[in-house]
């Protein structure tokens, strides 16, 4: 039960996998905060109206985060199978069947998005506002994201199982190309820039657009040409799946219900802040990246942790496994309170580059505040939930606490605030995040209690 240990081949091992994932998420924030500084140029009616858009299209995202770290739980298991050579036959199919699972329903997805945004953009961002100018801005902005969703879900959920198998410098490097490639395409298409038509809403999604096709070409294009480790190449699309498809329901599709309902969750969260008007939205929109960036190492210890767990129980077995839990647990609180300092020392520079009104940037900093608070909480349940516990194979329980706190704590303490009782915005945030801190104690209990860590059979 040590929180911190003298294992260095163990810090070696977790930051070897994470810092590539968080330089990686690094630069996708720098994409976003790009975007958000671009289109605020534009006005605060057209930052508020692409930070909602985004707020609907982020529920696709976290659908796929949830479909690629269920395959992840799946794969890093065999994966570790697969190099002790404890049943190496039927781990390496069951690899290349986790993908094909992975990549189908993505795609399904995918489509299933796309269909709900191209017929009913605007009454999608009814659910976030009632300003007028900023729904048909919005909608606008979705015409032309219908597409993104089928290069932003194969990419990334490829990219999540390509780094359970140890290979996390390929996605880092497209993620440095897409960066160049979005930030030239937004200043072209946004004002009308090299001889390209002035777009601006309209521009700044079709940037997205030219960056995520180049991301999933390079990505897919490696998974089914040069991959050595997984194998898998596009004829085995096709491929049988049926002794497999029982386990990844089991442990796969949690992930995803237990992920989908946390963004539609989530998104509640957003229609609250959006119907506080257009200044705390355009504050929330400044905030958000700010809280992205403090925890880029937090995201990618949460992923290395989901590996290196599935591994250790793939090689190894529990009591080690229980040992790197403790460890794990260690770490959050000592990210979580660097993310924290960070946060209160970096605030006020960012908040003054946005080209916004003084009551805007009061609101962003009462937010600053609240999250420099939550953050430590968060980066210790984080590492927890979406790494140890999941790598466990713990996924039906999380999918059911997770969603509990939420729904019964959060959301209706941060309506009480925001629309009752009439509360600063440093309390209408915090109440609206408190389930990080109820999520962190129960963390706590369950990895005591070692019943987070599941069997996991191959399918054979």
């Amino acid at each position: 039960m040590k929180l911190f240990k003298k294992e260095p081949e163990f810090y070696k091992t977790v930051f070897s996998l994470a810092l590539p994932i968080a330089l990686q998420s690094l630069i996708t924030i720098g994409v976003n905060m790009l975007d958000t500084i671009m289109v605020g140029e534009l006005g605060e009616k057209a930052l508020s109206s692409t930070s909602l858009a985004n707020s609907f299209i982020s529920i696709y995202h976290i659908f796929c985060m949830g479909l690629g770290m269920g395959a992840s739980v799946l794969v890093s298991r065999f994966w570790g199978m697969k190099t002790a050579h404890h049943d190496e036959e039927n781990a390496c199919l069951a690899l290349k069947q986790t993908v094909c699972l992975m990549l189908r329903l993505t795609l399904s997805l995918a489509s299933l998005f796309a269909l709900i945004t191209l017929i009913m953009p605007e009454t999608l961002m009814r659910m976030y506002t009632d300003d007028r100018e900023i729904i048909e801005l919005g909608a606008v902005y979705f015409k032309w994201s219908i597409v993104t969703y089928f290069f932003l879900g194969s990419s990334l959920v490829t990219t999540i199982v390509l780094r359970s198998v140890g290979q996390v410098r390929l996605p880092l490097f497209v993620s440095i190309g897409a960066f160049f490639i979005n930030l030239l395409a937004n200043y072209a298409f946004i004002f009308g820039k090299l001889g390209m038509p002035r777009m601006e809403v309209a521009g700044a999604a079709l940037g997205t657009l030219i960056a995520r096709l180049f991301e999933a070409g390079m990505i897919l294009g490696y998974l089914f040409i040069r991959d050595k480790k997984i194998l898998f190449r596009l004829r085995d699309i096709f491929m049988k799946t049926g002794s497999l498809l029982g386990e990844y329901i089991r442990i796969s599709i949690p992930v995803l219900i237990s992920d989908g309902i946390l963004a539609f969750g989530n998104n509640s969260v957003a229609m609250v802040i959006g119907h506080l008007g257009a200044t705390f939205v355009a504050a929330n929109a400044i905030t958000s990246v700010t809280q992205q960036l403090s925890t880029v190492v937090i995201q990618g210890v949460s992923q290395a942790g989901a590996i290196v767990t599935g591994q250790t129980l793939g090689r190894e077995g529990r009591e080690k496994t229980m040992s790197q839990g403790w460890m794990f647990l260690g770490l959050g609180f000592a990210l979580g309170t660097i993310s924290a300092l960070f946060i209160l020392i970096a605030s006020n520079p960012i908040i003054n580059t946005y080209n916004v009104s003084l009551e805007t940037k009061q609101i962003a900093r009462q937010l600053m505040d609240s999250i420099s608070l939550i953050i430590i909480f968060q980066a210790s349940n984080s590492i927890m939930t979406k790494g140890v516990l999941r790598g466990g194979g713990d996924t039906k329980m999380l999918m059911v606490t997770d969603n509990i706190f939420l729904w019964v704590v959060s959301i209706p303490l941060g309506i009480l605030a925001g629309f009752v009782f009439k509360w600063p915005a440093f309390w209408i945030y915090f109440c609206l995040k408190s389930d990080q801190v109820i999520k962190t104690v129960w963390c706590v209990f369950r990895l005591k209690s070692e019943k987070w860590i599941k069997k996991i059979r191959t399918g054979k």
